[in-house]
């Protein structure tokens, strides 16, 4: 009788242990009992009922729908004695840092416990155990993987031996450099270091300069030293080059009879003005039943770099073009990128294409997806396109202003669906012919660009749909690859309600259709004001980051169902990808195993956000740049940001953002009021807020840092 009145405790004993494991990983009922070993239906019932009576009881917590964890205050109950976890590392420039996690809690570490490790890398870290409700807290104690090997510097030599300090801001160590591993550097030069041997006894890492660049400041040096201080290439090796260059220029007769032909259809691309890969064009006929067959065509990239060559792997390891303020390092070599592939005018060209028959309402009558080969009739910028949009006479007007009439009609179906209409702003510099920034600007997307954007818009998520959403033909999907984006974290999206509110704006996050109006709202308000950079910005931050994976759940901002990308193989890998798997698919190919294939997600994922930060990175370097000779200077801008270190202010002729320091406002003794963005005169009471205008002088600017500071005028 005793036996079976413990039943139920040590059921959930068990259940907790499962937890235990990894307190900080949000768990689903499927995943616990799986860990529990649960495998009968009474027992997976019995999981999700002990679940629910730990939540009441305040021992899980649900983080999201469908997922629990540990309550705060249960983590070292039941945690198995002494915690260790693996992640990646996010440095700060105080040397303290972050684990990084995909699920659940990230962990603070000292700047004294972060070892021998350095920013991006791999960590094993154990957990102390939570005090109270104070932030989860650990310790590295060991490197697992470095996030690379190679750093950019500049030398800075004591007599027989040197140090490399390193660019950037989050590696908190210098490297040091014995005079026989110096190879040639002298003092001031900007090199490549090899991190060789760093124990935990030294306070250094042991480093070996592996290549001279040459001086800072010049700008390929400086644009080199970011991709390398982001562990991304330079350039192709030789071998890349010569199998690129042994493709052939000519498309077999053999090839065009096994596509459907579009030659003598109208076909143009639209890009900008300095493209020079053109991996999209857009074909446009009317039927005689009276609705438009439009077909979206992308370079067929796959036919030329077939599986397990040379090129394939490279393309794989890149994942992504890079692009700089003032190149773009591409993923494939300018033989595929800028000529077999790029869909140039006057050109016969293979594609892939998803095409659609549509009425005058742009309702989609029917689809096909295929391999096609097409000529481009004519290559547009997009300024060209959108004086025709408003109003200006131009080559083929009635055409380019039908895609237009179009595509305007299914951007007006996504926002009634529920659409979140995201627009980041770009910065464009103007450089001279040393690369030495002479002007800024912001670049405005305008209805050229959602043109293009609304049918590429259209294709992926009709691809996706093809192989992903079942049906009775598709009762079965196969493993495909997914760009997904999940829901908002609740937590943030409440943070954000209270900024806005606090700022004089509202949003509603009571249902999903409440919160995506309140979005777009939202931003239409904001628009030219001094708060509109950082609300944006957060607001980007309480969005989950879209991913590749084979694992779909739709894509929250655009209110898809099913969405894929397939419409930039010459620039992003997983496109090539979605490529390989479609012309499988659609020849009536088995499924591709998952693992694999969810491997190369993560690593494009990573490869995207890494190549984003050296585009910021090069962006802040030349602010920094074309403010340089600036030093003393006033202008005129507005309080942009609020942290506790000081006051960000954007510059409004020329966008740079920099900071005005507290300890430089000596006019009165000012404290940050957090809570609501602004920072308050303690004598005075004058009060600055997010978008108040402020005049400003340029105090310092260290290149080196990519910083720039300002003292008020």
């Amino acid at each position: 009788m005793s036996k079976k009145k413990k039943q139920p405790n040590s059921f959930a004993d068990n259940l907790l242990s499962v937890f235990g494991k990894d307190p900080l990983r949000p768990l689903n009922h499927k995943q616990v009992a799986a860990g529990m070993g649960v495998k009968d239906k009474a027992s997976h019932a019995m999981v999700q009922q002990v679940i629910h009576q730990l939540i009441t009881t305040h021992v899980l917590e649900e983080v999201k729908r469908g997922k629990y964890r540990l309550a705060a205050d249960q983590v070292e109950k039941y945690t198995t004695k002494q915690k260790y976890i693996t992640g990646r590392l996010d440095m700060k420039t105080t040397g303290k840092a972050y684990l990084i996690r995909e699920e659940g809690e990230d962990v603070f570490i000292a700047a004294g416990n972060t070892g021998t490790a350095l920013d991006g890398d791999t960590v094993k870290i154990m957990i102390f155990p939570r005090r109270s409700q104070r932030k989860l807290e650990g310790k590295v104690v060991e490197v697992v993987e470095r996030s690379k090997k190679q750093y950019a510097g500049i030398v800075d030599k004591i007599k027989n031996f040197a140090y490399v300090v390193v660019d950037g801001n989050k590696t908190p160590v210098d490297i040091f450099i014995p005079s026989e591993n110096l190879n040639g550097a002298t003092n001031g030069d900007k090199v490549v270091v090899e991190i060789v041997a760093w124990n935990s006894q030294s306070r250094n890492p042991l480093g070996n300069i592996v290549r001279v660049l040459g001086q800072p400041g010049n700008n390929n040096v400086e644009m080199q030293s970011i991709l390398l201080e982001f562990n991304l290439p330079i350039d192709f090796s030789e071998e890349v080059e010569r199998e690129a260059d042994k493709i052939s220029n000519i498309i077999p007769d053999s090839e065009i009879a096994k596509r459907r032909d579009f030659r003598d259809i109208w076909t143009i691309t639209i890009d900008p003005a300095d493209a020079k890969d053109f991996d999209d064009a857009l074909s446009l006929r009317k039927l005689d039943n009276g609705n438009w067959e439009v077909g979206v065509h992308i370079a067929d990239v796959t036919h030329y770099i077939q599986p397990n060559t040379i090129l394939e792997k490279e393309a794989a390891t890149r994942a992504t073009s890079v692009y700089l303020v003032d190149r773009v390092v591409p993923m494939l070599p300018e033989k595929l990128s800028n000529e077999l592939c790029s869909l140039r005018p006057d050109e016969d060209k293979l594609t892939f294409a998803a095409v659609f028959e549509m009425n005058e309402q742009a309702r989609i009558v029917s689809e096909w997806i295929g391999k096609t080969v097409i000529r481009s009739n004519r290559r547009y910028a997009y300024e060209e396109v959108q004086k025709m949009i408003d109003g200006a006479e131009g080559d083929y007007k009635a055409e380019v202003t039908t895609l237009y009439r179009l595509s305007a009609l299914l951007r007006e179906e996504r926002a009634r669906n529920g659409a979140i209409n995201f627009e980041s702003r770009e910065v464009k510099f103007k450089l001279d012919d040393n690369g030495v920034p002479i002007s800024v600007a912001i670049k405005e997307d305008k209805e050229a660009n959602w043109l293009i954007e609304e049918f590429m818009l259209l294709a992926n998520r009709k691809v996706a749909e093809r192989i992903g959403k079942t049906s009775s033909s598709n009762r079965h999907p196969k493993t495909f690859v997914y760009r997904i984006h999940d829901m908002p974290n609740p937590d943030k999206l409440t943070a954000f309600a209270s900024l806005v509110s606090r700022l004089g704006y509202k949003i509603n996050i009571q249902s999903r259709k409440h919160l995506t109006d309140s979005f777009n709202k939202l931003f239409t308000q904001v628009e030219g004001k001094g708060e509109q950079n950082m609300i944006e910005t957060v607001a980007l931050r309480t969005m989950a980051k879209a991913v590749y994976t084979s694992h779909n759940i739709g894509h929250y901002g655009l209110a898809f169902d099913y969405y894929t990308h397939f419409t930039s193989p010459i620039r992003r890998y997983p496109d090539m990808m979605v490529h390989r798997l479609l012309d499988r698919y659609l020849s009536g190919g088995s499924s591709v195993a998952e693992a694999p294939l969810e491997s190369q997600c993560e690593h494009a994922s990573n490869m995207e956000r890494r190549a984003q930060e050296a585009e910021r990175a090069s962006i802040k370097y030349k602010q920094a740049e074309f403010l340089e000779n600036k030093v003393g200077q006033t202008f005129d801008g507005k309080v942009s940001g609020i942290s506790k270190w000081g006051v960000f202010v954007e510059i409004n002729d020329n966008y740079c953002e920099g900071m005005m320091r507290i300890n430089d406002m000596v006019d009165d003794y000012y404290y940050i009021d957090e809570e609501n963005y602004r920072i308050i005169g303690y004598h005075s009471q004058k009060i600055i807020r997010i978008g108040d205008p402020i005049k400003i002088k340029i105090k310092r600017v260290d290149l080196r840092k990519r910083e720039i500071d300002f003292v008020m005028a």
